[in-house]
């Protein structure tokens, strides 16, 4: 008796000495679970084992669980100090006679030895997992080493642990475990791929049954359990990983997860999601026939910055770049970029009632004349600047462009957040007004978001928490207001889009469509103070649309988007600043009206002059300068009986060519057309070059194309006065 006691004595010291696995007292890789603001699960991400895996904490585990595990695998395990000495000698009787495994003999304290280090199958690792399982049942209580036998356990489809196991195949929480379920989990970990339900049914039914007859024969159920398990139906869920929101959650996590965090909350709406997914499949399926097949939405709060929803394409899984980020993808926005330079001009002294001329008119460039038409292909006179902007017009754009200068334009714009235009500013030109620049979708929906927080810039969050966005004041908060203002006028914009557009709310909503050349992309933006959404429509290989234009297209979208928004969290508007007056001005004059003219907002130090008698006829009308004159004889005249041009005597002026345009000689082009028609104002101007020759032909003059720099001068008929202009002309 002394000598067991001895020898009892001397080996639980000797295993005091035995070293444990390191990774033992490491913890177990988790993997993190990405969630919508609420709570809800987007996604989860693997953990460095490229495997799926949740902990249980060792007083959580389960009954059903723990009894079915015992009798698969241990069930001795609350009597044996490591080793199964009675297990073993089975197993080893077994392997004599069959010359082969029939049995195994490790118990859960070696099986876990064996999860933490795996060796190579000996009898020498036998021995040496033997000894650590004994010293392992020295330094930690049973249910700790069952605890983490449970979450290291291998169940098969990348599923590590029995949290997620019970997750995968039941989309139940391991508490909620059934016996029958438990003993199916139980049996898995034997042979993870042999038994799998999804592919196996069979066999893993099979497996199953083995295990709860064990748990009946070893005491862990009654008989009338034991039936009712049997009998019980198995209802696995499909091999489905969730996968939400897969572009937001791409951006979200680009520049890597918060360490240490195993739940990490995005500001994602789920919710706002699947609502911009459902109204995707509505609108696309309206415009199919007009070869629209993808769309990308952003929603922003705006009082933090947070992206509510970001959605890059229709569906995420279309073989027809449905994986394209559209809200990261760079394309032509078309008048989408209009708000920002009215915004930029109101800074720089124009008002909402500044007279804008919508005429005919050239711009030389370093590619030859450009001349903005509007897309109605129609010039509507003297507008005022609420009417331009909120009817679009291209022409008053340009216009004003020219005016503030294009590099000025191009600041502001980058100041917002557009990080996408790498070339040169006389790339872009004048053609900058009418948003030939591309853009990504979240970075504009950012740069109006700016607009509806009326001027204070906040850069983009995919995740809350921490440290507050930076921000700062970018731009006036009362020229933002008027921008708002103009964008949700219903009436003034009725002129191109009609009283019940798209653009139309039953709520107070600022909003502005755009349209890219040839109709490849379609944009819609609108805000409230709380949210600011912006919707892309068009097609991932660049095909054009069949003309489809913004408020065809993404205008639905955007509207259906906000009214949910509205519906779900109510919107509301913006007060007027206190530094922003009201006076009536005439439409034609842009000055404070004399008689009955319209309301409009000015900032205080911007008002007008009061119109005087000599802006007006003896019968009324309005006085329009000279520049009008051209167009007051056109069609597009709609303004006879209210108006007329000043008579006036203008200086005369080279009307064309610009100085400074380069014209291309295109050799496959017939000899008739290799000329330059030579314009001036008066047209008694006599035209000279020493290097062209000059000519009248029909009533005009003319320049014979060669390749160079020519110099031309036009002289007064009189003598008295000679203008100069000069031209590039290029061969191909």
């Amino acid at each position: 008796m002394v000598s067991i006691v001895i020898v009892s004595l001397s080996l639980d010291v000797s295993l005091r000495f035995v070293p444990l696995p390191a990774a033992l007292f490491l913890p177990v890789p988790e993997s993190v679970r990405l969630l919508d603001r609420n709570g809800e699960l987007l996604r989860m991400e693997p953990s460095a084992n490229s495997q799926f895996s949740r902990r249980v904490d060792e007083n959580k585990i389960p009954a059903t669980l723990r009894d079915a595990t015992l009798a698969a695998e241990d069930k001795r395990f609350y009597r044996h100090g490591g080793v199964d000495y009675l297990a073993t000698s089975r197993a080893a009787v077994g392997f004599i006679r069959h010359g082969r495994i029939i049995s195994g003999g490790s118990t859960i304290s070696q099986q876990l030895i064996k999860l933490a280090q795996p060796r190579p199958r000996t009898i020498r690792t036998k021995l040496i997992e033997a000894v650590q399982s004994m010293r392992l049942e020295q330094l930690w209580p049973k249910d700790r080493i069952l605890a983490e036998y449970l979450n290291r356990l291998d169940y098969g489809n990348r599923q590590r642990g029995c949290a997620n196991a019970s997750q995968f195949y039941f989309g139940r929480s391991v508490y909620e475990l059934s016996r029958a379920q438990a003993a199916l989990l139980a049996g898995l970990p034997q042979a993870p791929s042999r038994l799998n339900p999804h592919r196996h049914r069979k066999r893993a039914l099979s497996r199953q049954r083995w295990v709860l007859a064990k748990m009946h024969a070893i005491g862990r159920m009654g008989s009338g359990q034991l039936q009712f398990a049997l009998d019980e139906p198995l209802r696995f869920q499909p091999p489905h990983r969730e996968f939400h929101a897969p572009h937001f959650v791409a951006m979200a996590t680009r520049d890597g997860i918060p360490s240490n965090e195993l739940n990490v909350r995005t500001t994602m709406d789920l919710q706002v999601h699947r609502e911009i997914l459902r109204i995707f499949s509505t609108r696309l399926s309206e415009l199919a026939e007009q070869n629209v097949q993808n769309a990308a939405a952003v929603v922003i709060h705006n009082p933090t910055g947070e992206v509510r929803a970001l959605v890059g394409s229709a569906n995420y899984f279309h073989p027809n770049g449905g994986q394209i980020n559209g809200a990261w993808t760079a394309r032509s926005p078309g008048s989408a970029l209009k708000p920002m330079l009215y915004q930029l001009a109101f800074e720089n002294g124009f008002t909402a009632a500044s007279i804008l001329a919508d005429i005919p008119c050239e711009f030389p460039t370093s590619t030859g004349l450009y001349r903005p038409v509007n897309y109605d292909r129609r010039f509507h006179g003297p507008v005022s600047a609420r009417f331009a902007l909120a009817n679009s017009l291209n022409v008053p754009a340009v216009r004003l462009l020219n005016e503030l200068e294009t590099q000025t334009f191009r600041n502001r714009l980058e100041a917002l957040g557009i990080g996408t235009m790498n070339r040169r500013t006389d790339h872009y030109g004048l053609g900058m007004a009418l948003g030939n620049p591309e853009v990504r979708l979240l970075e504009l929906v950012n740069a109006y978001a700016t607009l509806a927080r009326l001027g204070t810039h906040r850069p983009v969050r995919f995740l809350p928490g921490g440290k507050p966005a930076s921000e700062h004041r970018l731009l006036d908060t009362a020229t933002c207001w008027l921008v708002a203002d103009i964008l949700q006028d219903n009436t003034a914009r009725s002129h191109s889009f009609g009283l019940d557009s798209p653009l139309r709310f039953e709520f107070p909503v600022a909003c502005k469509t755009g349209t890219s050349s040839d109709f490849r992309d379609n944009w819609a933006f609108g805000f409230t103070p709380e949210f600011t959404v912006g919707v892309w429509v068009g097609n991932h290989d660049g095909t054009a649309l069949h003309n489809v234009s913004g408020i065809m297209g993404a205008g639905p979208v955007m509207h259906d988007l906000l009214t949910v928004l509205n519906r779900r969290f109510g919107t509301s508007w913006y007060p007027r600043p206190a530094d922003v007056l009201s006076h009536k001005i005439d439409p034609l004059t842009g000055k404070r009206s004399m008689r009955n003219g319209i309301e409009e907002w000015f900032i205080d130090g911007t008002v007008p002059e009061r119109e005087t008698p000599g802006d007006r006829t003896e019968d009324g009308r309005a006085k329009l300068p000279a520049i009008y004159k051209e167009w007051f004889r056109s069609a597009d005249n709609h303004l006879s009986k209210v108006a007329v041009v000043q008579a006036e005597k203008e200086a005369p002026r080279i009307l064309s060519p610009i100085a400074g345009s380069v014209f291309f000689l295109d050799p496959d082009l017939p000899e008739s057309s290799h000329v330059i028609p030579l314009r001036s104002n008066p047209t008694s101007l006599v035209w000279h070059s020493k290097s062209l020759r000059c000519v009248r032909r029909n009533g005009e003059t003319i320049a014979l194309m060669e390749p160079g720099r020519h110099e031309f001068t036009a002289v007064h008929i009189d003598g008295g006065q000679i203008l100069r202009t000069w031209i590039e002309i290029r061969g191909l």
